[in-house]
């Protein structure tokens, strides 16, 4: 078994598990119960989940604000409770003869910044338990609109049987967008119903599915004694957001949790040592940069 260092792993969740139940397998692979992830993914869904390792935990507060890709696919013609394929169909019409016009329509109405009700069997919280919760409960649950940016729907392959149309659709957004939702509200303004029937995440900023691995694979190459193929804190805060490189003395200083020189970088930076290791991450005000989150603690 191989033990990593702290760092950001990139796993292709698989079908079937929840964004928790990741996490509990990673840590019998790591040998380690200190790792968490960032961007939760339904059972059903697959693709990008980011899991930090060790004091890389902190990384995720910076993870979870990212916009996304999903592909996806939606099927028009029916309605279930939690607007994909894992729940009852509630309602159900003959959506074979919708018109791809039609279709494209209605999903360029749904872009650009828009308010978006989550789906009621989401994990927004109402009065500290999860929307889901009170579902199971048998609660009925309205959810407030979310203002969200989909910066683009493009369209695939159109299927059409007897009774229903499958979609295709590729999604960028920002962080907070249902894609469930897309998919009942497509199916709302058509008038036939809609709901999700297969979604992967393709990406999160800058970590996509193309440096992703498997569980399977990554149980392997632990069982193997091989590297486990995790970002190090200062590889994944590149990622995340500009950096700047400290001298001795800057670094000193921030492992007390000093401010130093500013250096004219607007927003949120990270601060990388010498050797590229992750310092902390700082904003600035007027001539000074000031830590947000120390890493490398005196």
């Amino acid at each position: 078994m191989t033990t990593p260092h702290p760092g950001l792993i990139v796993v292709d969740k698989p079908q079937g598990i929840t964004s928790h139940g990741v996490v509990a397998r990673m840590r019998r692979i790591c040998g380690t119960r200190k790792i968490g992830h960032g961007g939760t993914l339904d059972p059903m869904a697959t693709g990008v989940l980011i899991l930090a390792i060790g004091k890389a935990t902190k990384l995720l507060t910076y993870v979870s604000g990212l916009d996304k890709s999903y592909v996806a696919t939606i099927r028009l013609g029916q309605n279930t409770i939690t607007d994909d394929a894992e729940g009852d169909v509630i309602a159900e019409t003959d959506a074979s003869g919708v018109e791809g016009a039609a279709i494209r329509s209605a999903l360029v109405s749904m872009t650009g910044e828009i308010d978006q009700v989550p789906s009621a069997v989401s994990a927004v919280k109402i009065d500290g338990k999860r929307a889901y919760q009170r579902v199971r409960e048998g609660e009925t649950v309205a959810l407030r609109a979310r203002r969200v940016t989909i910066a683009s729907i493009e369209i695939g392959r159109i299927r059409r049987s007897e009774t229903f149309t499958d979609i295709d659709v590729d999604v960028s957004c920002s962080s907070g967008t249902y894609i469930r939702a897309i998919a009942r509200d497509l199916g709302d303004t058509l008038g036939v119903g809609g709901h999700l029937t297969a979604l992967r995440r393709t990406r999160i900023g800058n970590f996509g599915i193309d440096v992703a691995a498997t569980l399977d694979e990554l149980a392997e190459r632990s069982e193997a004694g091989e590297s486990l193929g995790a970002l190090t804190m200062g590889q994944a805060a590149a990622r995340l957001m500009p950096t700047r490189t400290a001298t001795e003395a800057e670094a000193k200083a921030l492992s007390y949790g000093k401010s130093i020189d500013a250096a004219g970088i607007e927003g949120r930076y990270a601060v990388l040592g010498e050797q590229g290791e992750l310092l902390a991450v700082m904003t600035e005000e007027g001539d000074r940069a000031k830590p947000e989150t120390v890493f490398a603690a005196a």
